[in-house]
Formats: C-alpha cells, sequence, structure tokens
C-alpha cells in the first residue's frame, strides 16, 4: 500500500468525526513531513514518514483534535530535518508549532545517566504538561509505535527504551487514565526486557484459556440470561488478564499462576449511571458477592477520572470478577484525558471533573518541581505519585479527597494545602483525636488541627508517603536548617573573635572576601553555615579574619580561643534542627553544659560530666561553653532510678507523685525485681534543676521508695 493511500486511510477514519476543513489541514501537515523526511529511513527499512503516520493513526483512535494529529506528523520534523519553529508557526499556526516543539524536547536533551535521564525526561514533561497536556499524549504515541517496532534496534538500546517505558511512560499513561495505552506499553515493555518470561507466561495463558473455555462461555450465558430476564441493556465482554500484570502479580503478590488465572473476569456496559446499580442486584441475585470485594468508584471515581463498580462473587466453585460501567465510562477508562476531546462537543460533567483531576496533578508537579533541589529529587518525590494505590477520606465539609495507600493525616494536610500541611500540629480521625503517623482508611472523616508559627517535623519524612509532603517538608526543613546554621554559626564565630579582642562588625569586607576566597566558598555566609553546621570550626576562620586569610590554620594559641573562659554562647532549649540534647546524660536547663559540634549535623548538647566527651586536651579545647537562658519553659527528659519495696500500687502512687509536682511520665519500666525488692527505670519530663528536685522530692517521700537516682549513662 503506497503512503497515499495510507494517508487517504487516515483521512477516511478522521471523517467519522472531523470535518473537512480540518481533515485537508492533517494531510497538508503529512505531505510538508513526508517532504521534510525525503530519504530518511527507519531502523527497519521503511521509510521515515511511516513513523509519524503511524503516531497520527493511534492518536485517530483515541478521536483527538486536528492540531493533536498535525503535530503527530510533524514531531519530528524540528529534531530531524533542521526545519525551524518558526517556519512550522508561519505554516500551520502558532499551536500546532508549540506542541512540535514541545514534542522534541521531550527527546532531546543528552543524558549522563539512565536515573538522571528519566528525571531530566520528567521535569521536561512537567513543563510541557503544565503548557499543553496534548504535548504528552502526542509523546506516548510516539513512544507506543516505537515500542511496537523496537525489533530491529541494537539490544542495549532496546532495554533502555523498554526500561523507561516501564518506569515512565506506562505509569504517566495509567495517572492521565488511558488504560489502553498503559497495557500495551506495559506488554510491549515487558516483552522487550524479559522475552523469555513473556514468551512463557503467554503460552500457559493461551493453555489455560483453551481449557476454560466451556466455563467462561457458561457464566456469561447465565448472566446474560439474567439480564434479559429484568430487562436490563448490557453486553458482556471477557476480560483479559495482561502478561505484565500477571508477571507482577506472581513477582511481588507471591500469587502462583494458577491462582491468578482461575478468576474469570467479565465486564458488563450498559447505557446508564441507574442501570449499573441494577445490574450490580441482578449479579448478586445470580451469585453471592464476597465480602470486603465490592468497590463503588462511580460514586468516588479514582484519582484518574476511572469509574466502574468492582464486585466479585462465587459461583460454580470460582471466582467471577465483574465490573459494571456505562459506555462513556469504558471511554474514559480506555482513553482517559484523550476522552476530553470526544466529547468537547457535548462536555459531560465526568469528562470536565476528569480535566480539572488531571489539571490539579500537573499543577501539583509544577508545585513539586520548584521545591526540588535536583531532578533526582524531583522524580523520587513524582514516582510516589505515579503508582497510587488511592484510598478515599473526606474533609470535614464532606470533600472528597484521593490518597495513596498508606498516607497518614499529614499526607492529608499537605493535599489540602501547604500552608496546612506546615502548621499542622494534630489531627481528628472521625471526631476523635488521633495519631499524625497512623495511616488513614477510606471512608474516614479527617480534620487537621494547626497552629500559628508551628513547623513540620523532620520525623515526618519516616511516615509519609506523598511526593508532594515529602517534598514540602524537605524545603521547609532545607530552609530552617540554613537559617538555624547562619545563627549559630555567627554566636560561635562572635565568640571566637572576642578571645582575639575582636568584633565581627570591625572586620572589613575585604578581609571576609579573602578568607571566603581562602577557604573555596561562594559567600561568608556559606563560611558562617558551614561553621553552623559542624563543618568549619570557628576558632581557625577568626584566626584567619584577624590575622589574613593566609595565617595559620592551627597552633599554639587556638587551643586558648575556644577553651578559654570566654562568655558562654547561650542556648534556650527550642533550637531546633541544630542543637541537640545528648540522649546519653540527657542535660537539663541548670545543668552545667557544653557543645561538641558533629559534622554536617551541627552542635550536640552534653552535659559537663558526661562519660562520651573527649578527655585528652586537644578535644577538650574544642567544646563550646554554654548558658542556659533564664525563661525556658519547655520540657526536657529526665531518667531516675528508683529502688523500692515491692508492694501493690506503688507505682501507681509514683505516677501520682510524679502527676503532683506537675511533671509528666514519659515511660516507666520494671528493670529488675524479686519477690520483696525492684528497681524501676522512670523517665519523666521536667522544666529544669529545680523542678527535677521537686520531682524527686515527691517520689522521695513514698513510704515504699528506699532509693533514687539521676541515670546519666
Amino acid at each position: 500500500m503506497s503512503a497515499e493511500a495510507t494517508v487517504e486511510g487516515l483521512a477516511r477514519e478522521l471523517s467519522s468525526y472531523l470535518d473537512t476543513h480540518r481533515i485537508n489541514q492533517v494531510r497538508r501537515a503529512y505531505y510538508y513531513a513526508e517532504q521534510a523526511h525525503e530519504g530518511q529511513m527507519r531502523k527497519s527499512g521503511d521509510r521515515y514518514i511511516t513513523h509519524p503516520l503511524a503516531v497520527a493513526h493511534i492518536l485517530a483512535d483515541l478521536r483527538l483534535d486536528h492540531q493533536s494529529l498535525m503535530a503527530a506528523m510533524l514531531h519530528d520534523v524540528i529534531e530531524d530535518t533542521g526545519i525551524p519553529k518558526d517556519a512550522l508557526s508561519e505554516q500551520f499556526g502558532e499551536d500546532v508549532a508549540e506542541l512540535v516543539d514541545g514534542v522534541s524536547k521531550l527527546t532531546q536533551i543528552e543524558f549522563r545517566s539512565r536515573a538522571e535521564a528519566q528525571a531530566e525526561n520528567f521535569q521536561k514533561m512537567t513543563l510541557a504538561m503544565a503548557r499543553d497536556i496534548r504535548v504528552i499524549l502526542v509523546k506516548l504515541a510516539d513512544r507506543l509505535h516505537n515500542m511496537r517496532t523496537l525489533g530491529p534496534m541494537p539490544y542495549e538500546k532496546r532495554q533502555r527504551i523498554a526500561t523507561e517505558t516501564l518506569d515512565i511512560y506506562a505509569p504517566i499513561a495509567n495517572r492521565l487514565g488511558m488504560h489502553s495505552i498503559c497495557t500495551e506499553l506495559e506488554d510491549l515493555g515487558f516483552s522487550s526486557l524479559y522475552p523469555m518470561r513473556s514468551k512463557y507466561i503467554s503460552k500457559a495463558v493461551e493453555k489455560l484459556r483453551g481449557s476454560h473455555r466451556e466455563i467462561i462461555e457458561d457464566i456469561r450465558g447465565k448472566l446474560q440470561e439474567k439480564l434479559e430476564e429484568r430487562g436490563l441493556p448490557g453486553r458482556i465482554l471477557g476480560r483479559e488478564k495482561h502478561l505484565n500484570s500477571i508477571y507482577n502479580k506472581m513477582k511481588f503478590k507471591q500469587k502462583s499462576f494458577h491462582e491468578i488465572m482461575d478468576v474469570y473476569a467479565f465486564r458488563i456496559i450498559t447505557d446508564t449511571e441507574d442501570d449499573c446499580y441494577r445490574i450490580l442486584g441482578a449479579v448478586h441475585s445470580l451469585y453471592k458477592p464476597l465480602p470486603g470485594r465490592f468497590k463503588d468508584y462511580i460514586a468516588m471515581p479514582k484519582a484518574n477520572g476511572y469509574q466502574s463498580i468492582h464486585t466479585t462473587l462465587f459461583g460454580m466453585h470460582v471466582n467471577i470478577e465483574i465490573q459494571i460501567r456505562t459506555e462513556e465510562m469504558e471511554h474514559i477508562a480506555n482513553n482517559g484525558i484523550a476522552a476530553h476531546w470526544m466529547y468537547k462537543n457535548e462536555p459531560s460533567s465526568v469528562t470536565s471533573a476528569n480535566q480539572a483531576r488531571v489539571d490539579r496533578w500537573v499543577k501539583g508537579l509544577m508545585e513539586m518541581r520548584e521545591r526540588a533541589d535536583d531532578s533526582m529529587e524531583f522524580i523520587e518525590h513524582v514516582k510516589v505519585d505515579l503508582f497510587p494505590d488511592e484510598i478515599y477520606v473526606f474533609t470535614p465539609k464532606g470533600r472528597i479527597m484521593e490518597l495513596p495507600s498508606g498516607a497518614t493525616p499529614v499526607d492529608f494536610a499537605y493535599a489540602i494545602h501547604t500552608d496546612i500541611g506546615n502548621a499542622t500540629v494534630a489531627c481528628r480521625i472521625n471526631r476523635n483525636l488521633g495519631s499524625l503517623s497512623q495511616p488513614l482508611q477510606s471512608g474516614q472523616t479527617v480534620e487537621i488541627i494547626t497552629a500559628p508559627g508551628a513547623r513540620p517535623n523532620p520525623a515526618w519524612l519516616s511516615f509519609v508517603v506523598t511526593g508532594k509532603a515529602r517534598s514540602s517538608i524537605r524545603h521547609v526543613l532545607k530552609s530552617q536548617k540554613r537559617a538555624e546554621s547562619l545563627e549559630l554559626g555567627r554566636a560561635l564565630l562572635k565568640k571566637s573573635l572576642k578571645g582575639f579582642g575582636a568584633k565581627l562588625s570591625d572586620i572589613s569586607d575585604a578581609q571576609k572576601q579573602a578568607v571566603v576566597n581562602h577557604n573555596q566558598v561562594n559567600s561568608f555566609d556559606d563560611l558562617i553555615g558551614d561553621i553552623g553546621l559542624g563543618n568549619r570550626m570557628a576558632y581557625l576562620v577568626a584566626r584567619q579574619l584577624v590575622s589574613g586569610a593566609e595565617g595559620p590554620d592551627s597552633g599554639e594559641g587556638a587551643r586558648d580561643i575556644e577553651g578559654g573562659n570566654q562568655s558562654p554562647v547561650t542556648i534556650r532549649g527550642t533550637e531546633g534542627l541544630l542543637v541537640r540534647f545528648a540522649s546519653c546524660c540527657k542535660p537539663i536547663p541548670g545543668d552545667p553544659v557544653v557543645g561538641v559540634m558533629d559534622s554536617g549535623k551541627g552542635m550536640v548538647i552534653h552535659s559537663d560530666t558526661c562519660s562520651r566527651l573527649p578527655e585528652d586536651d586537644e578535644g577538650r579545647a574544642r567544646l563550646t561553653h554554654l548558658k542556659w537562658a533564664k525563661d525556658i519553659t519547655d520540657e526536657f527528659s529526665v531518667e531516675l532510678r528508683v529502688e523500692l519495696e515491692r508492694q501493690r500500687g506503688v507505682i501507681a502512687e509514683m505516677a501520682n507523685a510524679v502527676a503532683m509536682a506537675d511533671g509528666n511520665i514519659e515511660r516507666i519500666n520494671v528493670e529488675e525485681q524479686n519477690a520483696r525488692f525492684g528497681v524501676v527505670s522512670l523517665v519523666v519530663h521536667v522544666q529544669g534543676r529545680r523542678h527535677l528536685a521537686r520531682v524527686m522530692r515527691r517520689i522521695r517521700n513514698i513510704r515504699a521508695i528506699t532509693h533514687i537516682s539521676r541515670v546519666r549513662h
């Protein structure tokens, strides 16, 4: 068949939904591309123009608009033939030129490593999708045709393209609700990466299908009979299990091939939403439903707009999975966001809701992109969002929020708004106070409690699952860490300069710049930040500032500076990320304390009698002497060792004594005991040494207590 006949074949297909003027524009784009690619061949030996034409055919199946089809014809012109974007703009208009440019940009950058390649690709894709979602649709069709014709490529390139398809393009197609393209990309990627496994599974499927044909027909007949009996419209389709999904279930869910294939799957397509629920009643009257396996995605659509009713029945000694949906839902399930164009002339609430969902997702991607420091961090956040197994929870006002399974109230807070996530302090789940780290369940109502001035807790990173929450928390913590490292670094530098009899304000800009150059950092703030993080020593920088950048980096005198009796640095106990209290000696306000710089992590505060402190003069000289601020109201953990005579109710008496002294118990642990005596480890929260003394006095007054002491490891 000649190329002309093929373009005419495409024109005939398009005539079912486009007018003649638009079809002629697509035709014109085809002839332009044919001329531009003249003489170019594909690896398979076909003329190059066959590829853009095939991509246009895929988009025509999705019933996309004429501009997308023109972009499909021209998508390699800028990259392969040197024709500039302006020339396309003149010929076919700005919109088409922008689409072609967007698709070209997705395949242009030279990548240094595979992971980076994916990440960079992703960032470009996000930008392109934010400008016009059709760019990604043309790109997906382009990738689908490339996957169909991967055979003649060298092995290395095949592996790379197949991996990228499974990692990036298939999940994006899924996220945009394009089920048919997603499953084909997955199966083609799977058979390219694992040809032997693919062949083995497809043979086994063929064999099994043959032996099960009778049962399938029998079930289909009974379902059809039931629908006719009740006068319900509906066509019944058998559903195929895809090779990639069979393989993944075997691999990740540890299911045997026969376990997976022993489920008979059908889809019933009907006319209206109302019919869907009637059909559900009919099939439930025919076979018993399995409890816990019913899902109503019509009332609560998936994040990508998918709608359907799922139910699993037990009949004829086998499990029967049934999906019930309308024609429009079927089209949207297969073509996702692309269905938006099909229904453009008669938009329905379903397609506009779908469009809004995709817009919201792309907007979320853009926000994450702005916060991520590099493309690798960005892809780490996004990959989570591309594989959602959704749960549905409600806001107090009844709005439905879709979240990936395993999401916590913190993820929910960030899904509502970044500022709400950042200010979260607690949550109510179904009106009861709940834990911020507890995974949410579908159907719960979640209310977030915020407080002005609250900040994200670094511990949240260990349990949040959404990319948005993770990237927002990291973003705030990074800026907080930066601010704290500057504050702490400046305090330490001023203290060291005081030992040299100098002030920071007296140091000239030229001298600061010389020290910056000498230390090979970008700015003086970076230098101070490094001191606060513990990556540089304050007294060395102070010495350079006083004696010139080339001044000695160590030697006598340096020791006196840090270890001498200068005015100590004040700590308030609420410093946050870069000032931490040692867990070995658990210092509290009033204890004599010293600070030890920990490379990259800031300062750790120890009691000055702690056994973990360095013993040698060199080490002791590098400790920072600290003093407590006057007005500390924060609580600190202290461990107490209590020896007691065993008698009924003594633990309760102890807890009561701590409460009477306004203390707070974190943990009680019985360390050792015999018939008469016991030793209890008690961790309490106090505000300082005086408060601790009050708590210990109350406990000591209990008759059964024989001894009490503070524990320092």
